[in-house]
Protein backbone atom coordinates (compact mmCIF):
# COMPACT_ATOMS: atom_id res chain seq x y z
CA UNK A 1 0.00 0.00 0.00
CA UNK A 2 0.95 3.47 -0.40
CA UNK A 3 -0.01 6.55 1.00
CA UNK A 4 1.05 10.37 -0.25
CA UNK A 5 0.57 12.79 2.42
CA UNK A 6 0.61 16.52 1.29
CA UNK A 7 0.76 20.07 2.98
CA UNK A 8 2.58 23.15 3.40
CA UNK A 9 5.18 24.11 5.86
CA UNK A 10 4.67 23.08 9.39
CA UNK A 11 1.12 21.24 8.91
CA UNK A 12 2.11 18.77 11.05
CA UNK A 13 2.21 16.00 7.41
CA UNK A 14 5.54 14.69 8.79
CA UNK A 15 4.43 13.82 12.60
CA UNK A 16 1.42 12.24 10.40
CA UNK A 17 3.52 10.48 8.80
CA UNK A 18 4.94 8.52 11.42
CA UNK A 19 1.83 8.22 13.02
CA UNK A 20 0.43 6.71 9.78
CA UNK A 21 3.70 4.50 9.63
CA UNK A 22 3.14 3.28 13.43
CA UNK A 23 -0.21 2.19 13.21
CA UNK A 24 0.32 0.11 10.32
CA UNK A 25 2.82 -1.26 11.58
CA UNK A 26 1.43 -2.37 15.02
CA UNK A 27 1.59 -5.52 16.43
CA UNK A 28 2.97 -7.05 12.91
CA UNK A 29 6.49 -8.58 12.36
CA UNK A 30 7.56 -5.23 10.21
CA UNK A 31 10.42 -3.43 10.16
CA UNK A 32 10.07 0.58 10.21
CA UNK A 33 12.77 2.59 8.10
CA UNK A 34 12.96 6.62 8.16
CA UNK A 35 13.84 7.59 4.61
CA UNK A 36 15.75 11.03 5.51
CA UNK A 37 16.38 12.92 1.77
CA UNK A 38 17.19 16.26 3.60
CA UNK A 39 21.01 17.00 2.99
CA UNK A 40 22.01 18.73 5.76
CA UNK A 41 24.27 22.46 5.12
CA UNK A 42 23.99 24.63 7.94
CA UNK A 43 23.17 25.06 11.05
CA UNK A 44 19.51 25.32 10.81
CA UNK A 45 19.33 22.43 8.96
CA UNK A 46 20.84 20.43 11.80
CA UNK A 47 18.38 21.99 13.98
CA UNK A 48 15.13 20.70 12.15
CA UNK A 49 17.07 17.10 11.54
CA UNK A 50 18.00 17.11 15.51
CA UNK A 51 13.87 18.12 15.96
CA UNK A 52 12.91 15.23 13.53
CA UNK A 53 15.13 12.54 15.19
CA UNK A 54 13.67 13.98 18.77
CA UNK A 55 9.96 13.34 17.54
CA UNK A 56 10.86 9.61 16.23
CA UNK A 57 12.50 9.04 19.12
CA UNK A 58 11.03 5.92 20.94
CA UNK A 59 8.70 4.54 17.87
CA UNK A 60 11.24 2.25 16.55
CA UNK A 61 12.38 3.45 13.08
CA UNK A 62 15.47 2.63 11.66
CA UNK A 63 17.04 5.94 9.92
CA UNK A 64 18.28 5.41 6.50
CA UNK A 65 20.01 9.08 5.35
CA UNK A 66 19.35 8.85 1.23
CA UNK A 67 19.25 12.04 -0.54
CA UNK A 68 20.00 11.49 -3.91
CA UNK A 69 19.06 8.01 -5.84
CA UNK A 70 16.30 6.67 -3.55
CA UNK A 71 15.79 3.53 -5.14
CA UNK A 72 19.29 2.12 -3.11
CA UNK A 73 17.26 2.27 0.11
CA UNK A 74 16.35 -1.46 -1.02
CA UNK A 75 20.49 -2.45 -0.45
CA UNK A 76 20.02 -0.69 3.38
CA UNK A 77 16.95 -2.79 4.88
CA UNK A 78 16.60 -6.12 5.78
CA UNK A 79 14.33 -8.54 4.16
CA UNK A 80 10.77 -9.00 5.63
CA UNK A 81 7.41 -6.60 5.94
CA UNK A 82 8.74 -3.29 5.81
CA UNK A 83 6.72 -0.11 5.98
CA UNK A 84 9.16 2.80 4.83
CA UNK A 85 8.08 7.07 5.72
CA UNK A 86 9.79 8.60 2.87
CA UNK A 87 10.71 12.23 4.31
CA UNK A 88 10.23 14.13 2.09
CA UNK A 89 9.62 14.55 -1.63
CA UNK A 90 11.01 17.99 -1.75
CA UNK A 91 14.05 17.05 -0.38
CA UNK A 92 14.87 15.39 -2.69
CA UNK A 93 13.96 16.54 -6.12
CA UNK A 94 16.22 19.56 -4.62
CA UNK A 95 18.98 17.40 -4.06
CA UNK A 96 18.76 15.21 -7.56
CA UNK A 97 17.85 18.09 -9.92
CA UNK A 98 20.80 20.71 -8.10
CA UNK A 99 23.10 17.64 -7.38
CA UNK A 100 25.27 18.42 -10.59
CA UNK A 101 27.30 21.42 -12.01
CA UNK A 102 24.20 22.33 -13.95
CA UNK A 103 20.27 21.95 -12.73
CA UNK A 104 19.01 18.64 -14.33
CA UNK A 105 15.73 19.26 -16.58
CA UNK A 106 12.82 19.00 -14.23
CA UNK A 107 11.18 16.42 -16.43
CA UNK A 108 13.94 14.10 -16.22
CA UNK A 109 13.99 14.89 -12.37
CA UNK A 110 10.41 13.53 -12.03
CA UNK A 111 10.51 10.73 -13.85
CA UNK A 112 13.54 9.16 -11.99
CA UNK A 113 12.15 10.10 -8.79
CA UNK A 114 9.33 8.44 -10.01
CA UNK A 115 10.64 5.80 -11.14
CA UNK A 116 12.71 4.76 -8.66
CA UNK A 117 9.43 5.45 -6.12
CA UNK A 118 7.56 2.39 -8.50
CA UNK A 119 10.74 0.18 -7.97
CA UNK A 120 10.82 0.57 -4.11
CA UNK A 121 7.16 0.70 -3.49
CA UNK A 122 6.97 -3.22 -5.68
CA UNK A 123 9.39 -4.47 -2.87
CA UNK A 124 8.18 -3.40 0.59
CA UNK A 125 4.50 -3.54 2.16
CA UNK A 126 4.09 0.12 3.04
CA UNK A 127 5.17 3.27 1.35
CA UNK A 128 4.17 6.36 2.88
CA UNK A 129 5.56 9.38 1.14
CA UNK A 130 5.36 12.87 2.47
CA UNK A 131 5.49 16.12 0.23
CA UNK A 132 5.12 19.37 0.34
CA UNK A 133 2.31 21.26 -1.51
CA UNK A 134 4.70 23.85 -3.42
CA UNK A 135 2.01 25.88 -5.24
CA UNK A 136 0.35 27.48 -2.39
CA UNK A 137 1.98 30.98 -2.37
CA UNK A 138 0.91 32.06 -5.91
CA UNK A 139 4.29 33.96 -6.30
CA UNK A 140 6.51 34.05 -9.37
CA UNK A 141 10.20 32.98 -9.00
CA UNK A 142 13.27 32.82 -10.97
CA UNK A 143 13.64 29.94 -13.68
CA UNK A 144 14.97 27.78 -11.96
CA UNK A 145 12.99 27.93 -9.16
CA UNK A 146 10.04 27.26 -11.08
CA UNK A 147 11.52 24.25 -12.71
CA UNK A 148 11.89 23.06 -9.58
CA UNK A 149 8.30 23.92 -8.93
CA UNK A 150 7.20 22.01 -12.02
CA UNK A 151 9.29 19.12 -11.34
CA UNK A 152 7.68 18.87 -7.78
CA UNK A 153 4.10 19.54 -9.54
CA UNK A 154 4.62 16.75 -11.68
CA UNK A 155 5.80 14.75 -9.14
CA UNK A 156 3.03 15.25 -6.51
CA UNK A 157 0.68 14.41 -9.44
CA UNK A 158 2.07 11.10 -10.09
CA UNK A 159 2.58 10.35 -6.48
CA UNK A 160 -0.74 11.01 -5.87
CA UNK A 161 -2.52 9.10 -9.00
CA UNK A 162 -0.31 6.07 -7.56
CA UNK A 163 -1.55 5.96 -4.15
CA UNK A 164 -4.00 3.82 -2.63
CA UNK A 165 -4.80 7.22 -0.20
CA UNK A 166 -3.61 10.57 -0.41
CA UNK A 167 -3.99 13.14 2.48
CA UNK A 168 -3.55 16.41 3.17
CA UNK A 169 -2.56 17.70 5.93
CA UNK A 170 -3.56 21.42 7.11
CA UNK A 171 -2.81 23.10 10.28
CA UNK A 172 -2.99 19.87 12.15
CA UNK A 173 -6.09 18.38 10.29
CA UNK A 174 -5.70 15.35 7.74
CA UNK A 175 -8.17 15.24 5.10
CA UNK A 176 -8.38 11.88 3.28
CA UNK A 177 -8.12 13.27 -0.50
CA UNK A 178 -8.51 9.79 -1.89
CA UNK A 179 -9.23 6.78 -0.81
CA UNK A 180 -9.30 3.47 -2.93
CA UNK A 181 -9.53 0.92 0.10
CA UNK A 182 -12.05 1.32 3.02
CA UNK A 183 -9.77 -1.29 4.71
CA UNK A 184 -7.40 1.20 5.61
CA UNK A 185 -7.49 2.15 9.03
CA UNK A 186 -8.83 5.96 9.57
CA UNK A 187 -7.01 8.51 11.79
Amino acid sequence: MMILIIGGSGSGKSSYGEQTAVSLSAGKDFKKYYIAAMKIFDGEGQKKAERHRALRSGKGFITIEQPVDFFRVLEKMEEGNRTLLLECISNLAANEMFSGEVPKPPMETAEKIIGEIQKVQRQVTHLIVVSNNVFEDGIAYEKTVMEYIQAMGRINQKLASMADRVVEVAAGIPITVKQEDSRICRF
